[in-house]
């Protein structure tokens, strides 16, 4: 049903990554409906500020100086500012610094669906590197404010740190992974809050594994899967496959039919697309590459491959070069757009791909044939987080 007659989306939002940088991060609202009026527009500067939005960040306004060139309420500000040809229409900056923002999730979602009191109105942020978790107010969609601050003292408290993925569950709580123990030591858990107040509410299960990343679950069949990582003290170092599993297909995802499944191999470039309505033998419809480091113009020479017969040449769209490699992916209701970014985590971008730490990452859309499969760059769009006001952010998840 959403498939067929849901609502084409016109705002995304991205968590734009800073760290190391003097400069904190930010949520960016991208426009992508091509009907509205800031389009690809040129924005004035607008800036908004407000109070700070709880207690707890009142705590912290006071306990912290303010970045260089603001007042402490002024760190609660987001402005609105965008250069020509940019869909960026508003950048809500985050009063800390080196958070590392991660994966962001939503207050409620499908699996409320029956309980007229839930609202999607709060975007969850867990900061990967600073333990905080940051609650944004989307009631305004083209202009979210920040709405709570939960400190790393929080999770500490509970015993772990380094949040990583949220999802609502059915009983109407939030619940959000984690990849640490107190100290940022190794440890797969997971912390529960209420959706409204946002306070916590202890841990979902006295179970501990050895290591946490990203999880889902299907309530229907009372299943719940999780991933895992690494220690949080060894992959902020960088990448070395002797802490870190060495595969990095570094995002999956299912159209809602559930007929195509796709896929980034952020090592090598390439963003693939599998038929699975035989779900025991899934066919290869589509693949993409889009930088990578296996490019003619990389530093790495390919000697032997099963699958090509030579290594992919470089892309540009709009004229400018791809750096990083694909990485996010975010699929339309519809199945028929699938939007991409480029970073993966900044330590790893370092090492992999060191140009758009220097550049900016970008966001890109490729379109889909939903009926016989294939994947074809979009050159019309580009997101190009190389030129934003601050100076070149990394851009992560798309929601």
């Amino acid at each position: 049903m959403a498939m067929k007659e849901g609502p084409r989306e016109k705002i995304v939002w991205l968590p734009c990554i800073k760290t190391g940088s003097g400069k904190p991060d930010y949520l960016a609202t991208v426009d992508v409906d091509p009907q509205s009026p800031t389009y690809c527009k040129c924005l004035k500067p607008r800036p908004h500020y407000h109070s700070p939005p709880s207690a707890l960040a009142v705590g912290a306004c006071r306990r912290e100086a303010p970045l260089p060139g603001l007042c402490p309420h002024e760190r609660f500000c987001s402005a609105v500012s965008a250069l020509p040809d940019f869909k960026v229409i508003n950048r809500l900056y985050l009063p800390y610094l080196d958070d590392e923002i991660h994966h962001t999730g939503w207050n409620t979602c499908s699996s409320c669906y029956d309980d007229p009191t839930k609202v999607r109105n709060r975007l969850v942020m867990p900061a990967l590197g600073s333990s905080r978790i940051y609650i944004v107010d989307i009631s305004a969609e083209r202009n979210p404010k920040l709405h709570k601050i939960i400190e790393p003292e929080v999770l500490k408290s509970n015993g772990v740190s380094h949040p990583h993925t949220t999802h609502c569950l059915p009983d109407g709580k939030v619940m959000i992974s984690t990849l640490g123990d107190a100290q940022g030591k190794a440890k797969g858990s997971f912390i529960t809050f209420d959706s409204f107040t946002f306070e916590h509410t202890g841990p979902w299960t006295s179970m501990d594994s050895q290591f946490g990343y990203d999880y889902w679950y299907q309530p229907t069949h009372d299943v719940l899967i999780s991933s895992e990582w690494g220690c949080p003290t060894a992959f902020f170092k960088g990448f070395d496959p002797k802490d870190v599993t060495a595969g990095l297909i570094t995002d999956i995802l299912l159209s809602l039919d559930d007929r195509y499944l796709y896929f980034s191999n952020w090592a090598h470039g390439d963003i693939r697309q599998y038929d699975i309505t035989d779900t025991h033998n899934p066919k290869l419809t589509g693949q993409i590459f889009l930088g990578g480091s296996i490019v003619k113009d990389g530093g790495v020479k390919v000697t032997h491959d099963v699958e090509l017969k030579e290594q992919p040449d470089p892309v540009y769209v709009q004229g400018k070069h791809i750096d990083g490699s694909p990485q996010m992916l975010q699929l339309s209701l519809d199945g028929k757009r699938l939007y991409v970014t480029d970073s993966l985590f900044s330590p790893w971008d370092k090492q992999f791909y060191p140009d758009i730490v220097k550049k900016g990452s970008v966001m890109l859309q490729i379109d889909v044939d939903t009926v016989n499969g294939g994947l074809t760059l979009n050159h019309n769009f580009l997101v190009d987080f190389g030129k934003e006001p601050e100076g070149p952010a990394l851009a992560h998840e798309i929601r």
